[in-house]
């Protein structure tokens, strides 16, 4: 019996920034041409909210931003020098006075010495909670750092609304989650860490973060403003050790930009009027007692914000082959609200649909979802992306590029990640792994496999522009840890900015 072994390197796709310059690697161009966003404003306002002695080390540390800094690391091709952001993006982060709070110390000494740590939880919830939300009125800023001492930002506890008999259902299921996760052959820790993210976790409804509680938190106020978490250990790290402050630099100056309503680099290559949309699910504690899942769409189009949806509650035993999945009336009314909310916003339907998921589609998905789709919109792709064991190595034991797809009779598999040609290396411990890309119904997969890498290029919380999941499934993620803290009847923030 012979296979039909075919491998090509699929061309890097091209990000478009300022003066519609485009390229494939955000650092660089936008030093020389600034970001696609031109609308910004000269200045960008930048709240800051924490205890007093970590606000002090922010405020000193924030006005680099808009300075140039010499990157330390030793691959300058990967890591170029911070123009600052006049230069980068156009703008200046400026921080004023009536725009910085302290948290009262007497009150938050009180709050952790708290004995019962749900209480204490909640209590410095409110405490940061009240502090942020004097932001919201008319005279606000455009975003805001919270700093958090190790503490909290470490702090963890046992998700105290669980009953016993909902406890034990959840850890049956994080014990099967990971034995799906070590199925695969010899998995690395990065392998690992990648299966998680494409998948439910039982985890998270399992345990309540306080950072992740707290940006919930904020999200469900009306007219919020986003909020980018920060920790001591990012200002006073010294330069020669793990990122310099030029990289911290790039990073966080490309997020907050982002966070303030500009994007800092759109896809140049993604088709237009294209709706893609990730579907995933997610577990869900009920206000009537019981633990199900929500299903969860999250859109991405060159014409719009990235928006997400919440859609049908699933019952936990609605599932097959171990992952949950829609009836053709919930796959339906997902899309029609996806359908909706892109019209709503676009002022017009897209004229084509990309459907992505981490598991392959059952029939009652794929006919609820063509049914509403084909209804509205003349064409409609259902794509599925999962991990793999399979590995491909170049001549020498080298790594292949990023980009790869590898088709072996009817199975792709494609390289998120792998040897990036303009920083000459590659960027990972080990070799590394694919994703294995498939339909349900008849499609062009190397056009499927070309949008899927340009996707991968639209986190705008890092500004290296790669990615291992397109954005439509690491969105996802995202979303599904903010919704635990969410009651059932609650609606989450539909914008992207508020997940990152």
């Amino acid at each position: 019996m012979s296979l039909n072994i075919r491998i090509e390197c699929l061309p890097e796709p091209k990000l478009l920034f300022g003066a519609n310059e485009t390229g494939v690697e955000p650092r660089r161009v936008m030093a020389k041409h600034g970001a696609a966003d031109k609308s910004a404003p000269r200045e960008l306002r930048i709240g800051i909210v924490g205890p007093a002695a970590e606000v002090h080390i922010a405020r000193a540390w924030l006005p680099r931003l808009n300075r140039m800094a010499i990157a330390r690391e030793n691959s300058a091709r990967r890591y170029p020098n911070w123009p600052g952001a006049p230069q980068a993006l156009g703008v200046t982060f400026a921080i004023e006075d009536r725009f910085v709070r302290s948290i009262d110390e007497e009150k938050l000494n009180l709050a952790l010495h708290n004995s019962s740590p749900a209480q204490k939880f909640e209590d410095l919830l409110d405490l940061f909670d009240a502090k942020i939300q004097g932001f919201f009125g008319d005279a606000r800023p455009d975003c805001i750092i919270v700093c958090l001492p190790d503490e909290l930002a470490d702090m963890r506890i046992s998700n105290p609304k669980l009953s016993a008999r909902e406890r034990a259902a959840l850890e049956r299921l994080q014990r099967e989650e990971e034995q799906e996760q070590m199925s695969l052959f010899q998995p690395t820790p990065e392998e690992l860490k990648a299966a998680e993210e494409l998948r439910t976790q039982a985890e998270d409804l399992l345990f309540r973060t306080f950072y992740r509680a707290l940006k919930a938190k904020i999200m469900t106020h009306q007219n919020p403003v986003p909020v980018q978490v920060m920790r001591r250990d990012t200002f006073l790290r010294p330069d020669n050790e793990g990122q310099s402050n030029a990289t911290r630099a790039w990073n966080l100056a490309t997020s907050l930009f982002y966070k303030s309503g500009h994007e800092p680099w759109r896809p140049a290559d993604l088709p237009g009027n294209t709706c893609f949309i990730g579907i995933s699910f997610h577990h869900l504690k009920r206000r009537e007692g019981d633990v199900v899942y929500a299903s969860v769409a999250q859109a991405f189009s060159n014409e719009i914000e990235p928006f997400a949806l919440k859609g049908s509650l699933v019952p936990h035993d609605q599932r097959r082959d171990r992952q949950p999945y829609l009836t053709d009336a919930q796959a339906a009314s997902l899309m029609t609200d996806v359908l909706d909310k892109y019209e709503a916003l676009a002022g017009m339907l897209p004229t084509r649909v990309v459907v992505h998921k981490t598991s392959t589609y059952q029939p009652e998905e794929e006919k609820g979802f063509r049914s509403a789709a084909e209804a509205r919109v003349p064409a409609c792709d259902l794509v599925w992306m999962r991990s793999t064991a399979f590995r491909l190595i170049r001549k020498g034991m080298q790594e292949p590029w990023r980009g790869t797809l590898c088709t072996i009779g009817d199975e792709s598999y494609l390289f998120t990640m792998g040897y990036v040609s303009w920083w000459d290396e590659y960027p990972g411990p080990h070799i590394p792994a694919p994703l294995e890309i498939g339909s349900c119904g008849p499609t062009d997969i190397r056009e499927r496999a070309r949008e899927l890498l340009a996707l991968t290029k639209m986190n705008w919380n890092s500004s290296e522009g790669l990615g291992r999941y397109p954005i439509t499934i690491s969105f996802a993620r995202k979303v599904g840890m903010l919704m635990t803290e969410l009651s059932d009847n609650q609606t989450p923030n539909p914008s992207y900015r508020f997940y990152m």
